[in-house]
């Protein structure tokens, strides 16, 4: 309870503000209707009014709340309202980048501490690559996919959730490969062992905490690109298009509970992550 008590107390002062924030921002409309209809309001016939609207511009989050239940318990899941099924499809496209992007970070790392050119000339370009914005790639990725007769929605979107997911996994298994100190490497040579050996018995395992860190950042940047790569391809599935669609069609409710729904489904992709990286670490005979 004692550790509990900070992050309710935070989360408490969050919501706080966010029904003021509500308040303020939608009793716009509420005037406006009492000045349309030649009346007056009092703060206290005010504040209720701004707890229901159809589509405020803030909803408070009693009724983000209620979007949200509805959108996971209150529709079968293989409705296209439900978030579950839209969670499923941006979920598909998250595993396909972040194994692309685990893929791709840990090959380039594992080449990069190997040799000193690839050091010198890649891992430049790998930082300068994040500097890009993604919402300005996105489309270009998905138009050169197109031209490659790449077809369909999912490639693109693993694309674009790869490039934001290789560049901390590449980062911190570069730190991690090479964590290792001189002396044991020097005691490794002494025995006589190949440099296969060495990375199989040395780097490699000290490299695992480093990876495990980088997978729960990783995990979550991949869930934001597949997002965004939902958003210029016209796809009609996933929580990115469920946002979409609640934009265009002035359904701001839709497009929070959707944006909910996506930090839930980053919050279960990190706790399955940590539960895996406990699992490694019993394996390789870590301490509990």
């Amino acid at each position: 309870m004692t550790r509990a008590l900070p992050v309710l107390t935070v989360l408490i002062g969050l919501i706080v503000i966010w029904y003021a924030a509500a308040v303020w921002m939608n009793s716009t409309w509420v005037y406006d209707q009492a000045e349309r209809a030649g009346t007056t309001v009092t703060f206290a016939e005010m504040v209720p009014q701004t707890m229901s609207q159809d589509r405020p511009l803030l909803p408070p989050p009693h009724q983000v709340g209620a979007e949200l239940w509805k959108g996971l318990f209150g529709q079968a899941i293989t409705s296209k309202r439900s978030l579950v099924y839209h969670g499923y499809v941006t979920f598909k496209g998250t595993m396909m980048g972040f194994g692309l992007g685990i893929i791709t970070g840990v090959l380039l790392a594992m080449a990069i501490v190997r040799f000193r050119v690839m050091d010198m000339s890649v891992m430049p370009w790998a930082i300068i690559s994040q500097t890009i914005p993604i919402v300005a790639l996105a489309p270009m990725i998905i138009t050169l996919s197109s031209q490659l007769g790449l077809s369909g929605r999912e490639v693109p979107k693993a694309i674009i959730a790869a490039y934001l997911s290789f560049f901390p996994v590449l980062v911190s298994m570069v730190k991690g490969l090479r964590s290792p100190d001189q002396m044991q490497l020097d005691l490794l040579k002494t025995y006589g062992a190949s440099d296969a050996a060495t990375f199989l018995k040395l780097r490699l395992p000290a490299s695992m905490p480093y990876f495990f860190a980088s997978l729960k950042v990783a995990v979550a940047a991949s869930l934001v690109g597949t997002i965004v790569g939902e958003l210029p391809t016209g796809a009609i599935e996933g929580l990115g298009a469920r946002m979409l669609i609640g934009s265009q069609f002035g359904e701001p409710l839709i497009m929070w509970a959707s944006l909910f729904a996506s930090a839930i489904l980053a919050g279960l992709l990190i706790l399955v992550v940590g539960i895996v990286e406990r699992l490694a670490q019993k394996r390789m005979g870590a301490p509990a």
